[in-house]
Order: C-alpha cells, then sequence, then structure tokens
C-alpha cells in the first residue's frame, strides 16, 4: 500500500482519472445485502476505469476497495483511502491502493471535495450525515463543480420526504436545492448517473469543472 506524500497529492487531482467518492458505514458486515450492492457498484467503476474514494476502513468503504480492485483493469485506475485518526484508531482495509491519514475531519472532507466528479452516499450514520450534508450545501452554494450527489437505498427515501414536507414547504430551501440529489434504488440506477456525468467529463461539457480549480484551500 503506498502513501500519498503531501507533495505528492496534486498528482492524485490532475492526474485525468474521474474520481468517485463513496461515503458509507463502517459497520456495515461482509454479507449483508447493502455490502454487496457497494461491492459490486465498485466493481463496475473499476471496470471502467474510474478511481474510487473512501475514507478507507472497514464496513461499505472496504467493499467499495475490494469491489474496485476485483474490476480495475489498470495499474492507472485506483481506489484512494482518506483515513481519519480516532482515539480508537481505524485500521486502513487491505485493498486500498493509496493513503492519507487526516488529524481533522474538516481538512478530510475538504479533500474529499478536491478529487470528487461524483459522490454516492450509501446507508450510514453520523459521519455518513456529515458527509452528505457538507457536499450537498458545497454544490447549491456553488463553491464545488455541479457534481452528482447520489443517494442510495432506502435509508435516504424517509429523509428527502421530511425535506419536502419540512424545509421546502417552509420555504426553507429551493426545489432547485432539492433537485441536486439523485435518489436512487439500486447501484444499476447509481451507475447510469455516474456514466452520464462522466461523459460530460470526457468531452469537457457546459456543467463540468475541476474541483480541484475551483475550490481552493488556504
Amino acid at each position: 500500500m503506498a502513501k500519498i506524500k503531501k507533495k505528492k497529492i496534486k498528482r492524485e487531482l490532475i492526474d485525468g482519472n474521474f474520481k468517485v467518492t463513496i461515503f458509507g458505514s463502517s459497520r456495515i458486515k461482509k454479507g449483508d445485502h447493502r455490502y454487496r450492492q457497494i461491492k459490486i457498484l465498485a466493481k463496475m467503476l473499476g471496470e471502467r476505469s474510474m478511481d474510487v474514494i473512501t475514507g478507507g476502513g472497514p464496513g461499505l468503504m472496504k467493499a467499495a476497495s475490494e469491489g474496485h480492485r476485483m474490476g480495475k483493469k489498470n495499474k492507472k485506475s485506483r481506489t484512494i483511502g482518506l483515513a481519519i485518526r480516532l482515539w480508537k484508531e481505524q485500521k486502513t482495509n487491505k485493498y486500498v491502493d493509496v493513503e492519507k491519514k487526516f488529524l481533522r475531519f474538516s481538512k478530510r472532507i475538504d479533500h474529499f471535495m478536491l478529487l470528487s466528479n461524483a459522490i454516492v452516499v450509501a446507508p450510514g450514520g453520523v459521519g455518513t450525515l456529515l458527509e452528505f450534508f457538507y457536499s450537498w450545501q458545497l454544490v447549491q452554494t456553488k463553491q464545488i463543480c455541479n457534481i452528482p450527489i447520489i443517494l442510495l437505498g432506502k435509508q435516504w427515501h424517509d429523509l428527502v420526504k421530511w425535506l419536502e414536507k419540512y424545509p421546502l414547504k417552509n420555504r426553507l430551501l429551493g426545489r432547485k436545492d432539492l433537485d441536486l440529489l439523485f435518489l436512487v434504488k439500486n447501484d444499476n440506477e447509481a451507475i447510469e448517473i455516474i456514466d452520464k456525468a462522466h461523459e460530460e467529463y470526457k468531452k469537457g461539457g457546459k456543467d463540468f469543472c475541476l474541483n480541484y480549480k475551483k475550490y481552493k484551500l488556504r
């Protein structure tokens, strides 16, 4: 497993690979249907020579890294783990190709934003919710590019209904804000959205830009 040095992080930003971030729970174990679903999705991303970015840990992060390893066809396509140092050390899973560790969640999530061309939010808890809402706000406020935020799985249906019933109904957000989110049932629906985003990426379409150029860290 190679480690990203600070001076080499720029290479990850400009290597030209389309990068899909997958957020999800560290608590979901192998054998769970949600683990299998993320593994299959990541395998399809590997087959398309896309990079996969996760938190690098266990659970759905491991499922994504494992699936990508199964599907990837060349060494240029990699799974990147942006890990966090916690009071209870979380081991980076063995399927991660490139790793960078952070002391602060804020700096870590900023790097997710810099690298991502699309985001998949799988089932998860507080950490996953933080990553989802942070990503959504940055797209909403145009701090980062208009990348798809894909909510995968049943967990998100009731949340979207709540957003429509309360914040939207009370004009605390707009319909255009909700339209930034893609609610999908399975990995096939997710990959269809990712493929469309990838086409925009390849042709430099009007909705495409580079986060690492737009979202500058100080």
